[in-house]
C-alpha cells in the first residue's frame, strides 16, 4: 500500500512538470513598454510641465520653407508648404538609461503629453497637412515635434510690378494664450543660418527664394506681455514666363501696327490691315486674361500696358481713318475745281486765251460747220479733255503728296508717344528686376 502510494505520489509529480512544460512562460515587458508605462502612468496632458509655477517654458521654433504652391492676389493669401519644428523641456518626462536597458530616446503620442499652444498667426487655412501623431522625447526630457504643414496665409501681396514682382509674406508665432511668464519663445537656429537657408526649398518653380529674415519681439496686451517670433519670407517671381507669353507677342503686334503705315494711303488696304491687327489683339487680350493677376485694390502695371497698347492700336486706326478720308474727299473737291479751271482756260497750256467773241465763234461755227471747221472743233474739244485731265492728275498728285506730309507727321507723332511710353514701362521693369 505504502508502495502504491508512493508511485502515484512520482506519477502524479511527473505529471505536474510535463505539463508546466508545456505551458508557456507569461512574456516579460520590454523595456520600451515599462519606460512609456512608468513616464505616462501619473501624467497630467492639461498641466504645464515645470515642477516649479514660476519658471517659463521656452520653446524653441525653426521653419524651413520647402516650396511656394500658389499666389492669389484676389484673396491676397499664399500658399506654402513649411517644415516646423518645436523642441521644449518636459521636466515631468525624465529617466535614467541605465534603469531602462540604455534606452536614450522614444516617440510618444503628442496626445498624451503636454504641447504647447503655438500657432501662426497669419493662418487661413491649414491645407492638406499629413497628420504626424508621434514626438520624440530624450532622458533629458527634451521634447522635439518637427510636422509638415501646407499653410495658407494671409499676406499683403503687391501686384503692380507684375511679373517683375517681389512679395514679403510674414509668419508669426506666437502662445495663443500664455504669457511671456509661462512661456517664452526663442529661435533655435541662429538669424543668418535661418535666413540663408535655401537647400530645402524647391527652387525650380515659378518663385524664387530670397531670403527668410527672423526677429523676436515682445507685445504687451491689457498689461500682459506676449511672445512674438516672426519670420519673413521673402520671394521673388520669375518673369521669364510672362515675357515669352504675354509682352513679346504684344509687341510684335504693335510692331506690325508701326509696319503698316507704310502701305500706300490711296491703296485701299491700310484701313483693313489695322482692322485685322486690332482684332487679333483683342483675341489674344481676352485669352491671356486668365495669366494675369487680379486684384481689387490696384491694377498691375501689365494690365496698365495692355490697355493702353489697346488705345494706341485704335488711335492709329483712327488717324489712318482721317487720313483717308480727308485725301478721298478732297479728290472730289479738286475735280471739281479742275472742271472749272477748264472751262475759263481750256488752252492755257498752249498760251492762247480765249474771249467771248472767240466763244461765239466756236458757237457760229458749230451751227454751219464745213469739212475743215469740224474738224478744227473735234481738234479743239480734244485738246480741251486732255488739258481738263492733266489737270486733274496734277491737282489730284499735288493733294496725295500733302496727305503723304500729314500722315508722315501724324506717324512721327505717334512714333514719339509709343517710343516714350515703352521706354518709361521698360526702365520700371528693369529697375524692378535687378533691385
Amino acid at each position: 500500500l505504502v508502495f502504491s502510494l508512493m508511485s502515484l505520489i512520482w506519477l502524479t509529480l511527473l505529471i505536474s512538470a510535463h505539463l508546466a512544460e508545456c505551458v508557456p512562460e507569461k512574456p516579460k515587458r520590454s523595456a520600451l513598454n515599462q519606460l512609456t508605462r512608468t513616464l505616462l502612468r501619473n501624467y497630467d496632458c492639461g498641466v504645464r510641465p515645470v515642477h516649479n509655477w514660476t519658471t517659463p517654458t521656452t520653446v524653441y521654433i525653426d521653419l524651413t520653407l520647402r516650396s511656394v504652391l500658389d499666389v492669389d492676389g484676389k484673396t491676397q493669401s499664399i500658399t506654402t508648404s513649411i517644415w516646423y519644428r518645436q523642441v521644449w523641456t518636459d521636466e515631468f518626462l525624465v529617466w535614467d538609461p541605465d534603469e531602462f536597458e540604455g534606452i536614450k530616446e522614444i516617440s510618444l503620442s503628442s496626445e498624451a503629453i503636454w504641447i504647447p499652444d503655438v500657432i501662426i498667426s497669419e493662418f487661413v487655412d491649414e491645407g492638406k497637412s499629413p497628420p504626424i501623431p508621434y514626438v520624440y522625447v530624450n532622458s533629458s526630457g527634451s521634447v522635439k515635434n518637427k510636422r509638415p504643414i501646407q499653410a495658407v496665409l494671409a499676406c499683403t501681396l503687391e501686384m503692380y510690378a507684375f511679373p517683375f514682382d517681389k512679395q514679403n509674406c510674414s509668419l508669426t508665432f506666437r502662445s495663443l494664450l500664455h504669457s511671456v511668464q509661462e512661456i517664452n519663445l526663442a529661435l533655435l537656429r541662429n538669424e543668418n543660418t535661418t535666413a540663408n537657408d535655401r537647400k530645402q526649398f524647391m527652387n525650380d518653380g515659378e518663385w524664387e527664394l530670397l531670403s527668410i529674415p527672423s526677429r523676436y519681439r515682445l507685445s504687451q496686451q491689457n498689461e500682459t506681455e506676449y511672445a512674438y517670433i516672426q519670420f519673413n519670407v521673402l520671394i521673388r517671381r520669375r518673369p521669364l514666363l510672362y515675357v515669352v507669353g504675354l509682352l513679346i507677342p504684344s509687341i510684335f503686334l504693335m510692331l506690325v501696327d508701326v509696319m503698316s503705315f507704310y502701305l500706300p494711303l490711296n491703296s485701299g488696304t491700310r484701313i483693313t490691315f489695322k482692322i485685322s491687327i486690332l482684332l487679333g489683339y483683342t483675341v489674344f487680350r481676352v485669352n491671356m486674361t486668365d495669366e494675369l493677376p487680379v486684384t481689387a485694390v490696384r491694377t498691375s502695371l501689365i494690365g496698365v500696358f495692355f490697355v493702353v497698347c489697346m488705345a494706341l492700336l485704335m488711335l492709329s486706326l483712327i488717324k489712318s481713318i482721317l487720313v483717308v478720308k480727308l485725301l478721298h474727299y478732297s479728290e472730289k473737291e479738286v475735280k471739281e475745281m479742275s472742271v472749272s479751271a477748264c472751262l475759263l482756260d481750256k488752252y492755257g497750256s498752249a498760251g492762247h486765251v480765249f474771249t467771248e467773241s472767240d466763244l461765239l465763234s466756236l458757237n457760229e461755227i458749230q451751227d454751219t460747220p464745213t469739212g475743215l471747221e469740224w474738224l478744227l472743233q473735234e481738234l479743239v474739244s480734244l485738246r480741251l479733255a486732255f488739258s481738263q485731265e492733266d489737270s486733274e492728275s496734277a491737282a489730284q498728285s499735288e493733294w496725295l503728296a500733302l496727305c503723304s506730309k500729314l500722315d508722315c507727321f501724324l506717324f512721327r507723332l505717334y512714333l514719339l508717344v509709343l517710343g516714350l511710353y515703352a521706354g518709361t514701362l521698360l526702365l520700371l521693369w528693369v529697375n524692378w528686376s535687378f533691385a
